[in-house]
Parts: C-alpha cells; sequence; structure tokens
C-alpha cells in the first residue's frame, strides 16, 4: 500500500517531534521517505530516533526553536541540504492556552500566534522557495475544527488555525502552477501531549466525546493516513483544502 502513494526516496521535513509530528514521521518512514525532523525539545528528538521501527530508516534530526523567522529559514536551509533537496514539508508544531479572552495576556497572544502560525508562515515561505526552484513538492500543514468551531477559552489558538487556513490557500493559489500542493489537515479531538492535562480533568473526557459522531476521541494515527495521502503524488491534484480528521465532530 505505502507503494502505491510513491513516498518511497521523497526528501520530506518534519516540523515536530510530539504526538501528531512524531506520528507522521513514522508513518512517512514507513513509507520509505528520507527524513529530517526538527523539534526545539532535543528530548522529543532523542525518544523518536530510540523507536526501534526507526532504527533502519534514513533519518536525521535538527534541534531548532522555530519562534522566529532566521531559525524556520536556516532549519529549511539545513534539512535540503542534508537531504540533497525537499519533496515533502510537514508541519506538526502548535500549542494552546485555554482562557477567556479577557484573561489572555499580550505574552499569550504573541506565543501562541508566533509559534502556530508564524513558523508555518515562516517555514512554508523557505520551502516553497525551493519546491518552486525543483517544480514540484508538497506542503501539509496542521489546522484543526478550532479553526471553523467557536469553542470558548480558544481564542488565540483559534485564531491561528483560521489564519492558517487562508495562509494555506494563498500559497496553494500562488504556487499550484508550479507543482507545488499546499493543504492542511484538521484534527477534532485527538490524545495527543497538548490536550492530555485538559482530557484529564474530571468529566472532560466523556464530555468531549459525547460531541463526536463517532463515538471516541482521535489518536495520532487517525491523522497519519490524511496526511501521507496529501503528501503523496496520488495528491498532485489536491491543492488549498483543509481535510478534516474528526469522527464527525464538525458536522454537529
Amino acid at each position: 500500500m505505502t507503494g502505491w502513494l510513491g513516498l518511497e526516496e521523497r526528501r520530506a521535513l518534519v516540523i515536530g517531534a510530539g504526538g501528531l509530528g512524531s506520528a507522521c514521521a513514522l508513518g512517512l518512514a514507513e513509507a520509505g521517505a528520507q527524513l529530517v525532523i526538527v523539534d526545539a525539545d532535543e528530548t522529543k528528538l532523542k525518544a523518536l530516533r530510540d523507536i526501534p521501527a526507526l532504527a533502519t530508516v534514513d533519518v536525521r534530526t535538527l534541534t531548532a526553536d522555530l519562534t522566529s523567522s532566521g531559525e524556520c529559514e536556516r532549519v529549511v536551509t539545513e534539512a535540503a541540504r542534508e537531504l540533497g533537496g525537499l519533496d515533502v514539508l510537514v508541519h506538526a508544531v502548535g500549542m494552546n492556552d485555554r482562557r477567556p479572552v479577557v484573561d489572555i495576556p499580550d505574552e499569550v497572544w504573541d506565543r501562541i500566534i508566533t509559534l502556530n502560525l508564524s513558523s508555518a508562515f515562516w517555514t512554508g515561505r523557505a520551502a516553497g522557495r525551493l519546491m518552486r526552484e525543483s517544480g514540484q513538492g508538497s506542503m501539509v500543514f496542521f489546522s484543526s475544527v478550532s479553526s471553523l468551531l467557536a469553542h470558548r477559552h480558544h481564542a488565540p489558538y483559534a485564531a491561528s488555525k483560521g489564519g492558517l487556513d487562508q495562509l494555506v490557500k494563498v500559497m496553494a493559489r500562488e504556487w499550484a502552477a508550479e507543482g507545488v500542493t499546499v493543504n492542511a489537515v484538521g484534527p477534532g479531538y485527538t490524545e495527543t501531549e497538548l490536550t492530555r492535562a485538559y482530557l484529564d480533568k474530571p468529566g472532560m473526557r466523556e464530555e468531549m466525546t459525547s460531541l463526536v459522531p463517532a463515538g471516541r476521541l482521535g489518536t495520532p494515527q487517525d491523522v497519519v493516513g490524511a496526511v501521507l495521502f496529501l503528501a503523496s503524488a496520488r495528491a498532485s491534484f489536491v491543492t488549498g483544502q483543509v481535510l478534516y480528521v474528526d469522527g464527525g465532530r464538525t458536522l454537529v
């Protein structure tokens, strides 16, 4: 099945070594891609390198804080040099801080917008330059159902994901004629490091599950198939789309 996707030897940069980024890295490796994985947390990168399934795979890691334009540019340039080019970019970093709008300090707003949205712009811009030159490439960014639904206590997170959706569409529009596809996946309520503490609050897991028609919360593995498809040659005529992987959450 992985051969059907045509990801063998594709040169991929995965931004984020957390739950969703790690799952995507594993999926790409199993499909035969060459990988550079970036995260600010060396502990996460080491844990990923220690996974037995990656022991015999061409995987390299970079430690970088992606909250500045210069670091994002450096990471993309260095990854492309390590891989001998760049065919795939997966942007899977993000953070949330749940509190009412009136209680959000400026520094929290700035931190979330910078990591969730600005880093996507900076890495996407740098990757776009390289992919346009080579006449092909695929980018997949992580959006969220929060870009579409008005969840309470999600203002900066929702704003960052709504902005990301529009950024994806504009990049897709500008680069389509040059063989570069740009899409996003929008996970619903998914069990990750980002959501674990929130879901562990009394009654919260049950409440969130009740809002999902599929009757369960998502897992990182649920999202991987969508990412692999959008990163593959099979999706060469799919661009500017947000694919919700949410068990039907956005239907209700």
